[in-house]
């Protein structure tokens, strides 16, 4: 019986029991990529073809290259020996590739138009918040502004202080002449027709 038991902790190490089971994917790890049945493709990098193919279809460049093709085709097709033509009068294989390149044509600049919509609603919003910004910097400006106005009107001004320094040069003369009879402690309090907002 003991035997036995030696020979089964022979075969279970210590903690075997953990390794055994499942192991779960941990949460602190990335986990491996899927196999994917379809293909993948780079959306941006298909957005960015799109854009480019819609762009060159919108030039006078693409209409000269097009319309230099159709006259060829339909010159090949009906002034060329007849085994050497490859579609007949009623041209049906041209109308086929210009229907299919239509319908190749439209998707692709609908697709270039929806990312230059997204495109503008992302500016229009930056533009937005700038403007937000904007306001708000020329409203503390304006408050700091009208602070500044505040302040200046408490500030003696050039001309309040030549005429204190006239009147105070004036009390002086008189003082040193010896005609002051009143004494008066500022020279603002005396009642010369000024008005009280000229300081």
């Amino acid at each position: 019986m003991v035997p036995e038991r030696d020979t089964l902790r022979e075969r279970t190490p210590t903690g075997a029991t953990a390794a055994s089971r499942p192991r779960a994917a941990r949460l602190d790890q990335p986990g491996v990529p899927r196999h994917r049945i379809l293909p993948e493709y780079d959306p941006e990098a298909f957005g960015r073809f799109s854009e480019r193919i819609a762009r060159f279809l919108g030039t006078g460049r693409f209409l000269v290259w097009m319309t230099a093709a159709i006259i060829l085709w339909v010159a090949w097709n009906s002034l060329a020996p007849r085994p050497l033509r490859f579609d007949e009068y009623p041209f049906i294989f041209l109308t086929l590739m210009l229907s299919l390149q239509a319908s190749y044509a439209a998707p692709l600049i609908l697709l270039a138009q929806n990312r230059q919509d997204d495109r503008d609603r992302v500016n229009l919003e930056q533009d937005r918040k700038q403007n937000e910004r904007s306001i708000a910097d020329t409203e503390y400006l304006t408050r700091e502004i009208a602070a500044l106005r505040i302040g200046l009107g408490e500030v003696a001004t050039r001309d309040w202080i030549r005429s204190e320094l006239q009147d105070m040069v004036k009390e002086m003369e008189e003082r040193q002449n010896g005609h002051r009879h009143d004494p008066v402690v500022f020279p603002a309090e005396r009642s010369r027709g000024r008005d009280a907002d000229d300081r």
